[in-house]
C-alpha cells in the first residue's frame, strides 16, 4: 500500500490500493468498522462509457483509496458493503449505487445518505459541499469535481481531494441522525435509505435515439428524420473515439441543424470553424440521406397517451396541492418532499376513504401514510360530501 501525508491531520492521511493483496488487508479492516463514509469518481465527461475510476473509504482513523483501475475485481469487498451490521454513508447516493452494482456487483446494506437526511430537516441547500462549510468550516475545491479521474498516476492533491470527500462524511451523520431523532423524523429517513439502496441501473432499451432528445416530440417526420440521422452517426462516432457525445456535437448545436436543415457548408452556423472542417461534410451527408426517406418511411415520435381526469378529480388535486403547502409550511419540508405531484394525481383517482386504503398506492411510502393519510383522506372526504350536497 502506498501512504502519503503532507500534515498531521488525519484527513490528510490515506491509503491507496492497488493490488489484489493490498484489497483483501483494506476489506479486512473495513469488516471489523461500524461505520463506514463512501463516494467515488468517475470519467462520464470523457468516455463513451463511464466506469468507476476509485472508491474512497474513510473510517474514524483512516482514510482508504480503491484504485479501481488497477484492480478490478473487487469481490473482497462485496460482504462489507452488503452487511446490514456496517453502516455505509453517503451523499447523494443514487448515482453510486447504480455505478457500483454496476461496474462490481456490489449491493448497499444499511445505507445512511446524509442529502436525504438534509433535505428531510428541511435544510434548503443540501449540497456536501455546503454542509462542509456550514458544519465544519471546510471548504472544497471544487475544479476537481469535473477531472479525468481516468488518468494515471492521480496528483496528490486530487487524492486529498478525493479522501475530504468522505473524511467528514462520518460526523455528519452523527449529527444529521442526532436532528433527525429530535424532530422525530429518523423512521421516515430510514425507509428513504432502504428504498434508495435498492435502485439499479436502467437497462439499455432497443430505442431510436431521439425518443432521449429534448424537443423531438415537437418536430415533424422529416425534422425528426433529420435528427435520428444525426444522432446515430454522433453515437457511432463517440463510439469509435471513446468520448461522450456531447463532445463531438452539442444538443442545441443539433437540434439548430436539425430546423435549418442546410444543404452546404455555409449553412452550418452553430458549428465552430474546428467542427465544419472535421465534421461538416459528414453532417451534411446525414441530412441529404434524411431528405430523400420516402413520406412514409418516416419516423413518427410516439404520442404520450395522457389520462383525461374528470372535474373532480382536477378539483381534488388543486385542493391537495393547496394542502400540501400549508403542510410544508407547517412543518418546515418542502412540499414536494412531503407529496410530489405524481402521488397527488394518484391519490386524487383512488379518492382513498382511510389511511388504510393507502397502502394501495405503490408511490406512497409508510412515513407518508403516519404523517398524513387521515388528514389527506378527511379533506377529500369532504370534498365528496360538499359535491354530493351542491
Amino acid at each position: 500500500m502506498d501512504k502519503y501525508s503532507e500534515t498531521d491531520k488525519k484527513e490528510s492521511l490515506h491509503i491507496v490500493v492497488k493490488n489484489r493483496s493490498d484489497l483483501f488487508r483494506a476489506s479486512e479492516i473495513l469488516a471489523r468498522e461500524k461505520v463506514i463514509g463512501v463516494d467515488l469518481e468517475s470519467d462520464s465527461m470523457f468516455h463513451y462509457k463511464e466506469k468507476v475510476c476509485l472508491i474512497q473509504i474513510s473510517v474514524p482513523d483512516q482514510n482508504i483509496l480503491i484504485d479501481t483501475l488497477s484492480i478490478r475485481d473487487l469481490k473482497p469487498l462485496l460482504p462489507v458493503f452488503s452487511d446490514p451490521d456496517i453502516r455505509k454513508v453517503f451523499h447523494g447516493a443514487d448515482y453510486d449505487i447504480r455505478s457500483l452494482f454496476r461496474d462490481f456487483n456490489i449491493e448497499i446494506n444499511s445505507l445512511f445518505d446524509t442529502q436525504i437526511a438534509a433535505r428531510l430537516l428541511g435544510i434548503a441547500q443540501t449540497s456536501l459541499s455546503y454542509s462542509l462549510e456550514s458544519r465544519f468550516g471546510i471548504s472544497m475545491e471544487k475544479k476537481y469535481q469535473k477531472s479525468d479521474w481516468s488518468k494515471r498516476p492521480l496528483s496528490r492533491e486530487m487524492l486529498q481531494y478525493a479522501v475530504k470527500d468522505t473524511y467528514y462524511l462520518i460526523h455528519l451523520a452523527r449529527m444529521l441522525e442526532k436532528e433527525l431523532r429530535e424532530k422525530e423524523r429518523f423512521s421516515w429517513f430510514e425507509e428513504e435509505c432502504e428504498l434508495l439502496s435498492k435502485v439499479r441501473p436502467a437497462l439499455p432499451k432497443d430505442e431510436p435515439l431521439f425518443f432521449r432528445f429534448k424537443g423531438a416530440a415537437k418536430l415533424d417526420h422529416r425534422s425528426l428524420a433529420v435528427l435520428d440521422e444525426i444522432l446515430k452517426w454522433r453515437e457511432d462516432l463517440a463510439l469509435r473515439r471513446d468520448i461522450p457525445p456531447f463532445k463531438i456535437i452539442g444538443n442545441p448545436q443539433i437540434m439548430e441543424i436539425v430546423n435549418t436543415k442546410p444543404i452546404e457548408i455555409g449553412g452550418l452556423d452553430g458549428l465552430s470553424p474546428k467542427q465544419v472542417s472535421i465534421l461538416g461534410s459528414s453532417i451534411l451527408k446525414k441530412i441529404q440521406i434524411a431528405m430523400e426517406i420516402p413520406e412514409n418511411k418516416l419516423p413518427v415520435f410516439p404520442k404520450e397517451k395522457r389520462q383525461k381526469l374528470s372535474v373532480m378529480v382536477l378539483r381534488k388535486i388543486n385542493a391537495l396541492k393547496e394542502w400540501r403547502e400549508r403542510h410544508g409550511k407547517k412543518i418546515g419540508l418542502d412540499p414536494s418532499i412531503i407529496c410530489p405531484n405524481s402521488l397527488i394525481q394518484a391519490i386524487a383517482l383512488m379518492n382513498p376513504c382511510s389511511p388504510e386504503q393507502l397502502k394501495g398506492l405503490s408511490e406512497i411510502k409508510k412515513w407518508q401514510i403516519n404523517l398524513f393519510g387521515e388528514e389527506i383522506c378527511a379533506l377529500l372526504t369532504s370534498i365528496s360530501h360538499a359535491e354530493k350536497e351542491g
